[in-house]
C-alpha cells in the first residue's frame, strides 16, 4: 500500500492524473471558446492576464500566494460563466473560457495553487529548478 504523502502536495500517478484532468478541461475551455464564435484577438489579448497577479510576490510570498491564487483558481471564472450564461453575456462567458483555459493549461504544466512559502512550492509539487524530476 502507498503511503500518503505528508507534504500537503500530490505525488506520482495522482499527480499525473490531475495534470491530464486538466489537459482535457482545458481543450474543453478551448473548444467552447471556438464554439462560442468570440474573437481570437480576444483570447490573444488576455489569455496571459491572470498572470499579472504574479506581482502580488512583490509585497512577498505570503501576499503573493494569496494573490496568485486568488486569479488560479477556478471561482472567478466559475462565477464569471454563471453570470454570463444567466445574463446570456457572450463577452462575459468568453473570458471566464479564457480564464479557464489559462488555469487548465498552468496545472498541465505543473503550476498549481501556491503555498506562502515560496513561488515554486504548489499543491502540485515544487516547480522550477527544485522541482526537476517531479
Amino acid at each position: 500500500m502507498a503511503e500518503i504523502p505528508s507534504s500537503g502536495k500530490v505525488q506520482g500517478t495522482l499527480r499525473q492524473i490531475l495534470r491530464l484532468e486538466a489537459l482535457l478541461l482545458g481543450l474543453l475551455c478551448l473548444w467552447l471558446f471556438q464554439r462560442s464564435g468570440a474573437s481570437w484577438w480576444l483570447f490573444g489579448g488576455l489569455i496571459l492576464v491572470p498572470d499579472l497577479t504574479m506581482l502580488g510576490y512583490l509585497a512577498g510570498p505570503r501576499v503573493g500566494a494569496v494573490v496568485y491564487n486568488a486569479g488560479h483558481t477556478l471561482l472567478g471564472p466559475g462565477l464569471l460563466a454563471a453570470i454570463g450564461l444567466g445574463t446570456q453575456s457572450s463577452p462575459a462567458l468568453a473570458i471566464a473560457l479564457i480564464w479557464g483555459v489559462h488555469i487548465f493549461i498552468d496545472r498541465t504544466l505543473g503550476y498549481g495553487l501556491k503555498y506562502p512559502t515560496a513561488f515554486g512550492d504548489t499543491h502540485l509539487g515544487l516547480i522550477g529548478q527544485a522541482g526537476k524530476g517531479a
